[in-house]
């Protein structure tokens, strides 16, 4: 009798450990794989005249990409930044364009 009870907690324990792989999988692993294919995919989709923000918060306009070098023109004065492909965030909409335009300049006092 005390080995029909031990084995009976075994299978049930082989079973919870099996759901919580499989719950692992569906909350953490797969979302991941999921939001990894999907930043791929911006990635090699940039082009020349994108608006774009860096992971460091910088937004600028792509005015050259040569293989994973990307060089961004950040200012108004044409000053540009040279960064790695990796080094994107996003890929800004014209409407965040249009909302900076109209913002008022910031003060330095």
């Amino acid at each position: 009798m005390g080995t029909e009870a031990g084995g009976g907690s075994l299978v049930s324990m082989l079973i919870m450990i099996g759901l919580m792989i499989v719950l692992f999988y569906f909350m953490l692993i797969r979302p991941q794989n999921k939001r990894q294919k999907q930043v791929r995919n911006m990635l090699d989709n940039l082009a020349v005249g994108d608006r774009v923000m860096t992971i460091g918060r910088i937004y600028g306009r792509i005015t050259k990409i040569n293989d994973n070098v990307i060089t961004l023109e950040v200012g108004p004065d044409k000053v540009a930044l040279v960064i790695d492909r990796e080094g994107i965030a996003k890929v800004e909409d014209s409407e965040v364009e249009n909302d900076m335009k109209d913002a008022p300049p910031v003060d330095d006092k």
